[in-house]
């Protein structure tokens, strides 16, 4: 019987991840409960969903104390609940990174923890009955003070926000690789590199579930397609040879002519997967998603104010601060009087790292004409090379 009980919570009514990320079902915040001798709280939970929480926990607990709480992740989801905890557990011990003691206090002025131990990679905490817990430094996945943890007895990593996605908790969930890709990109794609190195600790351990802060606990078949994504996504390679993203800003709608014609052609000549984005209108978040799936993307976008129309320049910002790279863009620009938007968009993709600009840069004047469409199909074949 396993002595690991989840104690999580799902907050249904939130609507933005981070202020940002829609939310069509809510988010999860994940918390464990870890017993030997002692028994270990494995990380709190946002400060929104605090009683809930604490009713959780004290009900896992069944009257008894607990004598740990390990805090892997300082962001305020994750730790908004932990002076809660020790308020109403003054003995209990904090463990946690150097780092995170140092935010602990950043985040709680005026308040001093009794009991706090820190952490650092190969350190352990023996809760009796073979119940240890080894802890793996796992910094800038995605903050600098992350700790993940192996419980060899169990085979299960505790993955901090390592294996996530938006969503409530569904401990069946099939479709785990919709909303986890768009979590990864968008909250944790800057990091690859650390990610990529925290993999190859967790390869040389015997790991037979995954426990995150977001999301379904992984085992079986499950978890490894989640490892097998997570190595491809965390050092930026393509997930889905053969597709190419049409992301258009279109102001009054001739743009965006331009751009599903070009994704018609595309599939005509054979692109494997073709998606296509209103960046005014869509989630930004999944354009993102599907910039980093894909290996190519078609940009097209209008001229505005002698610049590019903003959500293109949101969007090419967004990705420059996620770490896009190693990709080919092809650029569609519309003006009437002055194009400028393919300049411009040059400009901020040459800034990203081992990116290639494919030729021929189409552009459009005022509206898409017959005229345009040898440029178009020009740029379609060689997007398909």
């Amino acid at each position: 019987m396993s002595k690991v009980t989840y104690i999580g919570v799902d907050d249904r009514e939130l609507e933005l991840f981070e202020s940002q990320y829609a939310l069509p079902e809510g988010m999860c915040y994940n918390s464990y409960l870890v017993e030997g001798d002692k028994i270990a709280i494995m990380d709190s939970v946002d400060p929104r969903m605090t009683e809930e929480w604490m009713g959780k926990l004290e009900s896992a607990l069944g009257g008894r104390t607990p004598d740990y709480i390990v805090v892997q992740h300082m962001e305020p989801d994750h730790s908004g609940s932990l002076m809660a905890v020790v308020e109403k557990y003054p003995d209990i011990t904090v463990v946690c990174s150097d780092n995170a003691k140092k935010y602990i206090a950043q985040f709680n002025e005026n308040v001093t923890i009794s009991n706090i131990t820190t952490v650092k990679e190969g350190d352990t905490l023996d809760l009796g009955e073979g119940m240890v817990l080894s802890f793996i430094a796992a910094p800038m996945v995605h903050w600098p003070e992350v700790i993940m943890t192996y419980l060899e007895k169990e085979e299960t990593l505790f993955s901090a926000d390592g294996f996530g996605k938006f969503g409530v908790y569904a401990a069946d969930e099939d479709d785990w690789a919709c909303e986890a890709r768009r979590y990864f990109f968008n909250i944790c794609g800057k990091y690859g590199n650390n990610v990529a190195n925290v993999l190859k600790k967790a390869a040389n351990l015997k790991i037979s579930k995954i426990c995150p802060l977001h999301g379904p606990v992984l085992e079986g078949e499950k978890m490894a397609e989640a490892v097998r994504l997570y190595t491809i996504w965390s050092a930026y390679d393509v997930e889905t040879p053969g597709g190419v993203l049409v992301a258009y800003a279109s102001i009054h709608g001739n743009t965006k002519k331009a751009a599903e014609k070009i994704a018609e052609m595309l599939e005509a000549k054979g692109a494997k997967k073709v998606a296509v984005t209103d960046l005014s209108r869509d989630d930004m978040a999944e354009a993102i998603e599907d910039a980093f799936r894909m290996g190519s993307m078609v940009l097209a976008c209008a001229t505005y104010d002698g610049d590019i129309f903003p959500p293109m320049h949101y969007f090419l910002h967004k990705l420059r601060i996620k770490g896009y790279q190693r990709r080919r863009i092809g650029l569609i620009e519309n003006g009437t009087w002055a194009p400028q938007a393919a300049k411009v968009m040059r400009s901020m993709v040459e800034g990203m790292k081992d990116i290639e600009i494919v030729e021929p840069v189409v552009t459009i004047r005022s509206a898409m004409k017959e005229a345009d469409i040898p440029q178009l199909e020009a740029l379609a074949d060689a997007m398909m090379k």
